[in-house]
């Protein structure tokens, strides 16, 4: 049998004090739920219409490019006449450019399989729920493992010289270090965001800024033979 009080009436607001009881709400006054987790929202409705105004804003962006600027688009393909250099479409470039540098089985197969690999692993590793800071806990053992890291991979792309890669990893690097000796209670706003960045943070800019750079790279500045030609000269 249930316990008589569980039907039993009271005056009450807070539904986790009489989770099962039938509260009365008395006038002016509104139902509150106290809870430790004030920072998170329900996915619906709250986050559902955030994305649908996201995504109502990215196709009134992209209606409006494609409205002022036309496609780059060339002439009809002659099967006779392969183009010199016969470049992918651009989503694809940043990928061309790295069979520029290694042989078609590691720049074609193996990175794109490593990287499929790592986004069906990295789920099951202890993630940072709370996204707590990279340098807020053992920092001096974190330093020396993030030299070893940053170090190994410098050498890596320095043997088969892949500076325009090199170039994005030493900058973020450069950025890491900085946030590691940032006082994480400095009155500065930028310094105190950027020592609060987990690591998820700092690994999806690297992979964003080596993209978008080897991406400009084989737009911009490949030429006949995919050799490099600076911008302003044609």
């Amino acid at each position: 049998m249930p316990d008589p009080k569980d039907f039993l009436a009271s005056r009450d607001s807070d539904a986790r004090k009489t989770p099962v009881r039938v509260a009365f709400v008395t006038r002016r006054t509104s139902p509150a739920v106290r809870t430790r987790y004030e920072d998170t929202v329900m996915t619906y409705p709250e986050v559902f219409f955030r994305v649908i105004v996201a995504v109502q804003l990215l196709a009134a962006f992209l209606v409006g490019l494609a409205l002022l600027w036309d496609a780059p688009l060339e002439q009809l393909a002659d099967p006779m006449h392969t183009p010199n250099p016969a470049k992918a479409p651009w989503y694809f470039l940043g990928l061309q450019e790295l069979l520029h540098y290694f042989p078609p089985v590691v720049a074609g197969v193996l990175i794109p399989t490593l990287v499929v690999i790592a986004l069906i692993v990295i789920p099951y590793f202890n993630i940072n729920v709370q996204a707590e800071g990279v340098w807020l806990r053992d920092r001096a053992r974190r330093l020396r493992l993030f030299a070893v890291v940053v170090a190994a991979l410098a050498v890596f792309l320095a043997v088969f010289d892949v500076w325009v890669a090199l170039a994005p990893t030493l900058l973020v690097a450069a950025f890491m270090l900085y946030a590691a000796f940032v006082d994480p209670a400095s009155k500065a706003g930028f310094r105190r965001w950027l020592v609060r960045k987990p690591l998820a943070f700092w690994i999806m800019t690297w992979f964003l800024a080596v993209a978008v750079t080897l991406t400009a790279v084989g737009t911009l500045f490949r030429g006949p033979g995919w050799s490099w030609v600076w911008l302003w000269r044609g």
